[in-house]
């Protein structure tokens, strides 16, 4: 009875292990159009053609050191430091004698210039940003920065040219003018040739003031600021000591 039973068992546990596996019909998948496939290839930018360094002038100043002039002088030119230095100018501006920056007389203040030593050719951009210089026979007073960039610095007075590159104003015409006598030993001379001026021309303001080297200036200012009528104080206008200047304010 037992070896039949068991036999049975055997067949069944046998018939359970040889279980046929189903079959599944899975679809194959979709061909891939090319057309869907986005191009994720890194394209190579093109070149851009190089912009040539700027120039330390160009950086400072925003003028190509190659620009037209539109006004040209030649004459002495000087270079100012200490005491000036860390003063405000006649721009408004603090003057850094480290800047490239110049003294004129006449020049609208912001307007940009070159200056070239006439003797050795060096040049460079400078910004009108004080008047000056106030001795007879100078046309320009530089910055340190500037005088060291054409060989001026040790030599303190050379030759240059003054090329004005672009101005804020026009250059003939308007403009605020004024009347520059100076300077003076001391205080007495200067206030003495105040009252006389001030009693001569009714209608113009006379301030004496000192200036950071000690020496006291007069500036006569005319009515309305005119040209015209400072150009006529200056000519009349004689003094033993210091000398007249005509002078731009603007």
């Amino acid at each position: 009875m037992f070896p039949f039973f068991t036999l049975v068992l055997v067949l069944l546990l046998s018939g359970c292990s040889h279980q046929k596996t189903a079959k599944v019909n899975v679809p194959p998948p979709p061909a891939i159009e090319s057309e869907s496939i986005p191009d994720v290839t890194p394209q190579a930018k093109p070149k851009q053609p190089q912009e040539p360094a700027a120039t330390e002038e160009e950086e400072v100043i925003g003028v190509a050191a190659n620009a037209k002039p539109i006004f040209s002088e030649t004459g002495l030119a000087s270079w100012y430091g200490p005491p000036y230095h860390n003063r405000r100018g006649s721009n408004g501006e603090i003057y850094n004698m480290n800047a490239l920056t110049a003294a004129h007389r006449t020049v609208p203040l912001g307007s940009i210039c070159r200056v070239t030593n006439v003797k050795t050719g060096h040049s460079t951009l400078v910004r009108i940003t004080d008047r000056g210089p106030f001795i007879r026979g100078r046309v320009l007073d530089l910055s340190l920065a500037a005088a060291k960039k054409i060989d001026l610095w040790k030599a303190g007075v050379a030759r240059v040219k003054l090329e004005v590159l672009t101005s804020p104003l026009p250059l003939q015409t308007g403009g605020r003018w004024a009347v520059q006598i100076g300077g003076f030993d001391d205080s007495k001379s200067a206030a003495d040739l105040a009252d006389h001026l001030s009693r001569r021309y009714h209608t113009a303001q006379v301030l004496k003031f000192a200036s950071p080297t000690g020496a006291w200036w007069i500036r006569v200012r005319v009515r309305d600021d005119d040209k015209q009528r400072a150009e006529e104080v200056a000519r009349a206008t004689a003094t033993p000591e210091g000398a007249v200047f005509l002078v731009r304010l603007d």
